[in-house]
């Protein structure tokens, strides 16, 4: 708190620093209604594109662009510890949620300013930093033929999309990429909606994933993963 950058973290320059005469209680509750879905005005500083020109490029050119509010959701905000002009939060956010933006909002609301001195992801969707390798392990791990040990199934990104297995009837339809009736597939509406993507199975092989188009009552293709056996070739 008390320090404000152009990128709105350490790495930035310093454009302006204020006293911090704030109480820990004006912190908890300045971090506190940040809860829920809020409108964040993205940094300058980021890989957002305007006009096909990453913001970013034009920050580093001095040039400064109107950008729009963007609504983001605080799911949970935890102040760990205070020593001000420290805070050391966590947070639980949606996708698209810039952090340091938090810091510096959380800083304007206190009067004093603030930017993000340093960030650590624990956690994207299902993939927690408990489970993760460093580069120079996966490196390593590969030139001992490995990998194979680390390595996830494609499957486990769509485990939020209902299952579904195709008919064997209705198999080849699948296997060419084809569009695929309600019919051919079973438990495709687990979840009581057709409106849904849902991971299409041959067999025991994650195949693709399909969406249902209620226009036509059917099922369409959104990306196929399985090898389709073509002449004695494979192909993706």
């Amino acid at each position: 708190l008390g320090k404000e950058t152009d990128t709105q973290d350490l790495s930035g320059t310093v454009i302006r620093q204020m006293p911090v005469s704030c109480t820990e209680n004006e912190v908890r509750n300045a971090a506190a209604s940040f809860l829920g879905t809020y409108s964040q005005l993205p940094p300058m500083y980021s890989a957002l594109k305007v006009n096909g020109k990453k913001l970013c490029d034009l920050a580093r050119a001095g040039v400064e662009v109107e950008r729009r509010h963007r609504q983001v959701i605080c799911y949970e905000i935890e102040v760990l510890w205070l020593r001000l002009p420290r805070v050391k939060l966590r947070v639980h956010c949606s996708k698209g949620t810039y952090i340091r933006t938090l810091c510096h909002d959380i800083g304007q609301k206190l009067g004093c300013g603030g930017c993000m001195e340093e960030l650590l992801r624990t956690r994207v969707g299902i993939f927690q930093l408990d489970n993760a390798y460093r580069l120079e392990q996966i490196q390593g791990m590969a030139k001992e033929h490995r990998l194979e040990e680390i390595l996830l199934p494609v499957d486990r990104l769509f485990l939020h999309d209902p299952k579904a297995e195709v008919l064997p009837q209705f198999s080849r339809l699948l296997l060419n990429g084809n569009r695929l009736p309600k019919q051919a597939l079973t438990a495709a509406a687990e979840s009581g909606e057709d409106t849904q993507t849902v991971r299409v199975y041959f067999g025991s092989e994650f195949y693709a994933l399909y969406q249902y188009d209620p226009l036509r009552g059917d099922y369409k293709p959104v990306k196929i993963f399985g090898q389709i056996q073509q002449n004695g070739r494979n192909r993706a």
